[in-house]
């Protein structure tokens, strides 16, 4: 695992990188924020859609809920970024829209959309 930090009005941001899938269930995920933390000491978390499950896009799994509580209980940020276009899902779609409008859950494009989305939040 590859933590990049990225500083940027002032908030520190994780970009974590990974050969391997980094979230791909409940545990991995708590592990991930976990590490974030003692690395780095932020609540700010930026990965790639690549090194997430793909069970976490199929929502009839509950991964992606079941996991995105755990980040919204301990108060963790994180930018999703690839491209969700390939996804036809109506449910999956209406998920990623009202997320992408909370100030906790980002699916985003780029790695700049990420970080302007994270920096520009209360930490």
């Amino acid at each position: 695992m590859n933590i990049q930090q990225i500083n940027k009005n002032g908030v520190s941001i994780a970009y974590v990188t990974n050969n391997e899938t980094l979230i791909s269930d409940v545990q991995s995920a708590l592990d991930l924020m976990a590490t974030v933390r003692y690395e780095l000491d932020s609540n700010l978390i930026i990965v790639n859609k690549s090194e997430v499950s793909e069970a976490f896009f199929d929502l009839k799994t509950r991964l992606a809920g079941e996991v995105l509580q755990k980040f919204i209980n301990y108060q963790t940020k994180i930018a999703i970024i690839g491209d969700y276009s390939g996804y036809t899902s109506k449910s999956l779609k209406d998920f990623i829209y009202e997320s992408n409008n909370g100030n906790d859950i980002f699916f985003v494009s780029d790695e700049h959309q990420a970080i302007e989305k994270l920096s520009s939040l209360k930490a």
